[in-house]
């Protein structure tokens, strides 16, 4: 159902894909960003970038739930992370392969910003996921 594809000439990337491909007809899942708040709204893991990195997929996990999908679907993700150190990305980049996202590999941009919506927010991740036949209502 999904082919993840390195290219070959290009350098290979270290446990994401370059790119994903779907048949047709395949059902798609578009997440808004999963933020590191809890189910109160509560901030979860403040100026700890890597704690936040785990509440994002615990919530990014609900939300595949959510819709009939699951980590192991993740055809692309955008990291977002409030940092200009590599090792912050680093960090956050180490939960996501720890996570099962890394298991595809997805094809993913990983990305140092100045700021997120929330107040303390450091780490967001948006994805795509397939809906496999079995999870769609």
């Amino acid at each position: 159902m999904i082919q993840r594809v390195t290219v070959p000439g290009l350098f290979p990337p270290p446990a994401y894909s370059h790119a994903s491909v779907v048949e047709a007809g395949t059902g798609l899942a578009f997440l808004a960003g999963s933020v590191p708040l809890d189910a109160e709204g509560k901030l979860v893991g403040e100026g700890d970038p890597v704690r936040q990195a785990e509440q994002v997929i615990a919530n990014l996990t609900e939300q595949l739930r959510a819709v009939g999908s699951g980590l192991e679907h993740v055809l692309s993700t955008d990291v977002y992370v409030v940092s200009t150190e590599t090792s912050a990305l680093s960090a956050v980049w180490d939960v996501i392969e720890a996570s099962g996202l890394g298991a595809g590999p997805h094809s993913s941009t990983l990305l140092g910003v100045a700021c997120l919506g929330y107040p303390g927010q450091l780490v967001e991740i948006t994805a795509t996921a397939v809906v496999p036949e079995s999870g769609r209502p």
